[in-house]
């Protein structure tokens, strides 16, 4: 062995370790930035979340979908664990919502109906744009686009792209000091063949967002108790009171034979027809992926105001909703989703027992 052929192979092994190192180099490049992406729409859902259910905020919310445009006054606040959220149609039919914690109250003025209600805290229900769950990130791919601004408030732009074709991709503008979502776009399915980061020539589907609004407010519990307690000084009013009382599928005697993937049970209740003075409660089952909802109503079947007994199906905006008769019941099912995605809800909800 001549002595010259000695460093020949540890020399070929730093060669080696040195392709290897630059190959794994290279494999990680890409991921660091994705995991800092991740942990960017981590922190600011969980901002997202807070500014909606801790914040003190009130403005004007306009809302658009299917040719129409509607707007409301809204006001949300938080004191302790004490929320208080009220809410006044400046469109349309008149209406106002009342609420601290639990209890609700709707009047409608032009008819002197109050529904007076202990609601049960369900995803959905809220009278203030919606938060973003961090449930949303095992369905929705989030990513930051450009800033922009919103109302006179600079926000963050983020897309929140769906991983199928049951739900629709969202876009909203969050303030960059609260947190605050001030507008959310629901977005129509791309064309096909146009990829998903065709996202901003996509139809609008539907769009709720802030003309104005302010935040981080002092909070003024007070104008919303006190509008509530004038309720009962109100005369020639009809006073409607449904009864709601926690339930779950099971118990009602149904279930969902097949999860509809992505979506996970909410909450489950059996209410009354609220300003309609049906004393029958009806069965609501309410289904989240952390970023939108699924309602599924069931009741009994009633040939005076369920008139078809095919099945009906409805978009307008990116709310569908379908209607079908089940044997003696009658299921109601709506959300921002496609029809397709409700389809699958109704096939999947199974009559247990009578």
């Amino acid at each position: 062995m001549h002595l010259t052929s000695l460093p020949v192979w540890p020399m070929r092994a730093a060669a080696l370790l040195q392709a290897a190192l630059l190959a794994l180099s290279a494999q990680a490049a890409p991921e660091a930035p994705a995991l800092a992406a991740a942990a960017e729409s981590r922190v600011w859902i969980q901002r997202i979340h807070a500014a909606a259910n801790t914040g003190n905020y009130q403005g004007t919310l306009v809302f658009s979908a299917g040719g129409t445009l509607s707007s409301s006054r809204v006001g949300h606040y938080a004191v302790g664990d004490q929320v208080y959220e009220q809410l006044d149609a400046l469109d349309g039919r008149e209406q106002r919502i009342l609420r601290h914690n639990d209890a609700v109250q709707t009047l409608w003025p032009q008819t002197r109906t109050a529904v007076v209600e202990k609601r049960e805290t369900l995803p959905g229900w809220s009278t203030t744009p919606q938060a973003v769950e961090p449930q949303a990130l095992e369905h929705y791919d989030m990513r930051r686009e450009a800033d922009g601004r919103v109302a006179g408030h600079d926000a963050a732009v983020f897309l929140l792209q769906p991983r199928d074709g049951l739900r629709y991709a969202q876009r909203f503008w969050a303030d960059m000091a609260s947190g605050l979502m001030l507008r959310a776009d629901l977005l129509a399915p791309s064309a096909a063949g146009a990829g998903t980061g065709a996202a901003s020539s996509r139809a609008v589907l539907e769009s709720t967002a802030y003309s104005e609004v302010a935040i981080g407010i002092k909070p003024q519990p007070d104008a919303v108790t006190l509008a509530m307690q004038h309720l009962g000084k109100l005369t020639g009013w009809r006073i409607v009171k449904p009864q709601q009382q926690r339930s779950t599928l099971d118990s009602e005697g149904w279930t969902l034979a097949k999860p509809v993937p992505g979506f996970r049970l909410a909450g489950c209740v059996r209410r009354g027809m609220e300003a309609t003075g049906d004393d029958e409660p009806v069965l609501q089952a309410v289904f989240s992926d952390g970023l939108t909802h699924v309602s599924l109503f069931v009741e009994r079947f009633k040939p005076q105001r369920h008139r078809s007994e095919m099945q009906m199906q409805a978009q307008n905006g990116a709310t569908a909703m379908l209607t079908q008769r089940r044997g003696e019941h009658w299921l109601t099912a709506v959300g921002d989703v496609p029809l397709a995605t409700l389809q699958l809800f109704a096939a999947a909800l199974d009559r247990r027992r009578p």
